[in-house]
């Protein structure tokens, strides 16, 4: 039975191939969209062999599981790419607009550049790495009683180069002092 199932596929296949192939081909954008259809077309040929009429009812019904096979993709692409549309948008509301964080990376960058080469290195495990002084001793080999204040003097350098605060301090909490102080009157004698 499997011998003669197996032998009436391969006739059915090498029979109708060129013309679903061709149906496909006439359908798709892509030729390897094509390929999927053909394929997708005589697996569920082969899985409803014994339902595949005979003689020229043949090629009619496989044109028909390649229509549905077609209509399939499409409306699964359709979904995929509405499905695309609302995450993009529930992204761009989400996920704030990177300009602005970007640009402040370019002044860390540039103000990293300028450190020296073991300032560089201890910040970036620090900072960009996001390890502790405890795991940056152990990625260089050194002590924790030493990466700490070197550590913390690569933090104030680079504040340094990167201005007053670095950038990143918050205003100190109460009154703000003003930027432009006015001499107290002198009392007239």
């Amino acid at each position: 039975m499997g011998e003669a199932r197996q032998e009436t596929f391969s006739r059915l296949y090498a029979g109708h191939f060129d013309a679903i192939l061709g149906y496909a081909l006439r359908r798709t954008d892509r030729p390897e969209d094509a390929a999927d259809v053909t394929a997708e077309t005589f697996l569920v040929a082969w899985r409803r062999l014994a339902h595949v009429p005979d003689g020229p009812e043949t090629r009619p019904w496989l044109y028909g599981v390649a229509r549905r096979v077609l209509a399939n993709r499409r409306r699964g692409d359709r979904r995929r790419s509405l499905l695309g549309e609302r995450l993009r948008a529930e992204l761009a509301v989400a996920v704030p607009d990177a300009s602005v964080e970007v640009a402040g990376r370019t002044d860390v960058a540039v103000a990293m550049r300028r450190l020296s080469g073991r300032d560089q290195e201890i910040l970036e495990l620090h900072l960009w790495e996001g390890l502790e002084p405890r795991e940056i001793a152990e990625v260089l080999g050194l002590s924790t009683t030493v990466v700490r204040p070197r550590l913390s003097r690569a933090r104030a350098r680079l504040r340094e180069l990167l201005g007053e605060d670095g950038g990143n301090d918050p205003d100190p909490p109460g009154h703000l002092p003003s930027r432009h102080p006015q001499l107290a009157r002198r009392e007239q004698p």
